[in-house]
């Protein structure tokens, strides 16, 4: 019985750090994945690095897509597509106050 106590509060820790560290993180890799898969043509996107444009092209051979900027047409790979500031870019803007 002494045996099993000692182990209880490593056993806490762990599933402490599952709910919350490692489940959270897995969470956020699904919806990425599914972000990246639900791109379509005509979204407005932003980059990880800060380049914005639209998608032109989808290539499912090789998760990449073409998107068009004011500087021309750059192929990147969806995974570089960031999640959190193309769906800023894409909500609709909230009412002024006055």
């Amino acid at each position: 019985m002494e045996s099993v106590q000692g182990f209880l509060p490593i056993l806490l820790i762990f599933v402490v750090a599952y709910f919350f560290m490692i489940r959270p993180q897995m969470k956020r890799q699904k919806d990425e994945k599914k972000f990246a898969s639900d791109l379509k043509k005509g979204d407005k996107i932003i980059t990880k690095s800060g380049l914005y444009g639209k998608v032109v092209e989808l290539n499912d051979k090789d998760l990449s897509c073409v998107i068009e900027t004011m500087a021309g047409r750059l192929k990147f790979d969806r995974s570089a597509i960031s999640m959190e500031m193309s769906k800023k870019l894409n909500a609709p803007a909230a009412p002024a106050k006055k």
